[in-house]
């Protein structure tokens, strides 16, 4: 049973008398509870559901007056707040995990995830590192291609020592994250891209066999149209590699545990709305959004139930 404090919270305001009580269920009201409802110093809840989604729809309809009409005025900016907030109530639609928890906040992080740059020096890895805990903590997942990152074993000119390769620094990014909670509610979440001709590919493959490993990751294996064409021919590709054994050991891993995933890196840049800004070499954390280094992305969740009318769809809502 839900707790009866919902019906307690140390409220800093009353709701908004004309606004219903929003309908939700149990394990929706105890989630809100657990991750999203304001609280104060002593980790007493000091908002009801009615009140977030307000906080909410609020900060989304601010910019308007900022960027929008010059002329823009308190009824228009109100009536857009309104609008948002019905979408909240009915749950019709819902922002990203970081939009429920930060918008009207000091912290304001929206963006659910970023792409991060990694470049083959301690410098560049640790920086990332830094910003990584930075996102993390205000409740945004990371995204990281690791293929600049030279080979295990390769010599390293300044030390006279040899690389410890890129599966040893995606492990210190995952030490990091299961330490930074994000938001201070939950654990963050990673993608570990690396190139199909990068020399440590094969321990990459089947870095998520080891039960425990890499909990915090999702991993993808870049592959290019190159790359395809020779495990249908099966013929060695620029490793010197068998391309086709090598895509069956991906599969493999893939039954095994999931990982593995395959990032078509050559489609996803013919389609890329805006190359003269880069390459796109890595993905958000679950892999559906290709970003650009240091771009992120705002996601949310439409309930296509509430555009139902009997068997039609109500296109215009929609």
């Amino acid at each position: 049973m839900i707790s009866s404090k919902i019906d307690h919270y140390q409220i800093k305001k009353p709701p908004t008398p004309h606004r219903p009580k929003v309908q939700l269920t149990s394990n929706a009201r105890i989630v809100l509870e657990k991750r999203y409802l304001r609280k104060n110093d002593k980790g007493e809840l000091i908002e009801t559901p009615e009140q977030l989604f307000e906080r909410v729809a609020k900060a989304i309809a601010a910019p308007d007056k900022a960027y929008g009409e010059k002329d823009i005025g308190s009824a228009t900016l109100r009536e857009t707040e309104e609008k948002f907030y019905d979408m909240l109530s009915n749950l019709e639609f819902l922002p990203n995990s970081p939009t429920l928890m930060n918008a009207g906040t000091d912290l304001g992080q929206l963006s659910a995830c970023f792409v991060l740059p990694i470049e083959d020096s301690m410098d560049s890895i640790f920086e990332t590192l830094k910003h990584t805990a930075i996102i993390q903590k205000s409740g945004g997942g990371t995204g990281f291609n690791f293929s600049n990152l030279r080979p295990k074993n390769s010599t390293i000119k300044t030390t006279q020592g040899t690389s410890s390769g890129p599966l040893s620094f995606i492990s210190v990014f995952n030490s990091v994250t299961d330490t930074i909670k994000q938001g201070g509610t939950r654990r963050g979440a990673n993608m570990a891209i690396l190139n199909v001709d990068h020399p440590d590919i094969l321990e990459f493959i089947h870095s998520k066999e080891t039960p425990g490993a890499l909990t915090n990751f999702n991993i993808s294996v870049a592959v290019t149209e190159e790359f395809m064409e020779q495990v249908k021919k099966n013929e060695p590709y620029s490793l010197g590699l068998n391309a086709r054994e090598v895509f069956n050991q991906i599969t493999q891993a893939a039954w095994k545990t999931g990982d593995p995933g395959i990032v078509f890196i050559d489609r996803i840049n013919k389609t890329h709305q805006v190359p003269n800004c880069g390459t796109i070499e890595a993905t958000n954390p679950c892999g559906e959004q290709p970003l650009l280094p240091y771009e992120s992305c705002n996601l949310g969740s439409m309930n296509l139930n509430t555009v139902l009318n009997g068997k039609d769809i109500d296109w215009a809502k929609l």
